[in-house]
């Protein structure tokens, strides 16, 4: 049995979760302009989400980072509407329930942050994580939400925090 958990982000983790973004994104073809792959954030995560209202978590296995996902203020969106950012799974840590471990860390703290909806951008292509987000009572919008530059994404969820 591996040993595995879901902790929060370290100063000292922010190359290797760069890193396994950067490679899950190649993996879909989305290594370009448009997409979570060219944001500034990505080599500095740990210090982006120590503001308030956002935190990001990563995924271990055997004291490898494998994945991680975080949340914070949507950009260009209202106070309110939160969003989930960067999260991503290494082919080999998918299927172990990181991604169910992930949002039950969250979730609970988008909502005593103070936001009212969860707001995420994907791919068609991310199956798995369309699955996971459905389990989770994302609903599907028509259009995007907010400024986040991520221009190429095609699928728009959101998920009321009020009800949950």
């Amino acid at each position: 049995m591996k040993n595995t958990r879901v902790r929060p982000i370290q100063a000292a983790d922010n190359t290797a979760t760069a890193a396994v973004i950067r490679q899950v994104l190649t993996e879909f073809g989305l290594n370009r302009e448009g997409f979570a792959f060219v944001d500034t954030e990505l080599d500095s995560l740990f210090e982006n989400y120590q503001a308030p209202r956002a935190a990001y978590f990563v995924a271990e296995v055997d004291g490898k980072i494998v994945g991680g996902a975080g949340f914070g203020p949507l950009l260009g969106g209202d106070a309110s509407t939160a969003e989930l950012k960067k999260m991503y799974l290494l082919p080999e840590a998918r299927g172990l329930g990181f991604g169910r471990a992930l949002m039950d860390q969250l979730l609970p703290l988008v909502k005593t942050a103070g936001y009212t909806r969860l707001y995420l951008e994907t791919i068609p292509e991310m199956k798995d994580a369309i699955r996971v987000y459905e389990k989770y009572n994302f609903k599907r919008l028509d259009r995007p939400m907010g400024d986040t530059g991520h221009h190429g994404c095609q699928a728009f969820y959101v998920r009321s925090m009020v009800s949950a």
